[in-house]
């Protein structure tokens, strides 16, 4: 478990994290969104103790991070793919993590395995890709066998088999119990990993909640009739924001699916379609940081 409690974080006068109160629980993996500069960053740094708070606390597993006895045991932690010595080998950075973490060396064998550096193993990581940088990372994070995980941007430039591996290896780890908290920028993914997403905006919390209920929040109905020049200003009179669709249907936010029928059927226009949308992960997203994009008006 994470807890983070009123945590924050300035620099001079530009304030990184502004007062973040979350848990992170075990047991599912909880998705960290934020744009650019939002404090995603910052947050893991001062979790793991690399990052003095301003004010507040930050506990991984009921303590500060620097009280944790044998941390890599207990937390696992990728930031930077790039922290490694350019001339050693994959197997001998991860065994000097080993060897100064007091951890078996089997474990090397194990992680290069488990992330299919066995190829490379042997070879200087200077000539790495970023995607075999990002596996051999992501190794070091599971070297430990470690109850708490942080990764920050795990999948940047792996290829879609390396994304899957990856969607498939944290679900694992989560529903053996451990704590997983993941960043990404690619909403498509997040959307199909994550249980639970913590969405940051200028260091704030904006959102901490499950995947399905902050989904349905930003839910709308399509509506398809050949009066909408009779329903949409009918739906804009009970409430509702409305929009056209491409195709000419209309998109209605603030109403909910039996409220659309009803107003549909007391003007008597006829419906074609009626029916729930669930928004992406992306619209999600872009509306709660404010950067959503407004649809074309109805014209009267």
């Amino acid at each position: 478990m994470i807890e983070l409690d009123g945590l924050t974080k300035r620099y001079r006068s530009r304030v990184a994290v502004d007062d973040l109160t979350v848990t992170v629980e075990p047991g599912r993996v909880t998705g960290f969104l934020g744009p650019n500069g939002s404090g995603k960053t910052t947050t893991m740094r001062c979790i793991l103790g690399l990052t003095r708070p301003t004010s507040g606390t930050a506990r991984v597993l009921g303590r500060p991070y620097r009280e944790l006895a044998r941390p890599m045991r207990r937390v696992g932690a990728l930031l930077d793919p790039r922290a490694r010595h350019p001339n050693r080998t994959a197997h001998a950075h991860l065994l000097a993590l080993a060897q100064s973490n007091a951890l078996p060396r089997h474990r090397v064998d194990d992680v290069i395995g488990m992330v299919g550096l066995e190829p490379v193993a042997h070879e200087r990581v200077r000539g790495f890709s970023l995607g075999m940088g990002q596996r051999l990372g992501i190794a070091a994070a599971l070297l430990g066998d470690p109850d708490v995980l942080l990764l920050d941007e795990p999948v940047n430039g792996l290829d879609p088999e390396g994304i899957r591996w990856v969607r498939e290896l944290l679900r694992g780890l989560a529903d053996e119990g451990r704590t997983v908290l993941v960043s990404s920028h690619l909403m498509s993914e997040m959307e199909d990993t994550a249980d639970h997403l913590v969405v940051l905006g200028r260091g704030r919390l904006l959102a901490d909640a499950p995947m399905d209920e902050l989904l349905g929040a930003h839910a709308t109905v399509r509506v398809s009739s050949p009066q909408v020049r009779l329903l949409a200003p009918a739906l804009q009179r009970a409430g509702g924001t409305v929009g056209v669709e491409g195709d000419g249907a209309l998109r209605v936010e603030g109403l909910g699916l039996a409220d659309v029928g009803d107003v549909a059927f007391e003007v008597g226009a006829r419906v074609h379609e009626l029916r729930r949308v669930t928004a992406s992960l992306e619209a999600a997203y872009l509306a709660l940081t404010g950067d959503d994009v407004e649809y074309r008006a109805v014209a009267p």
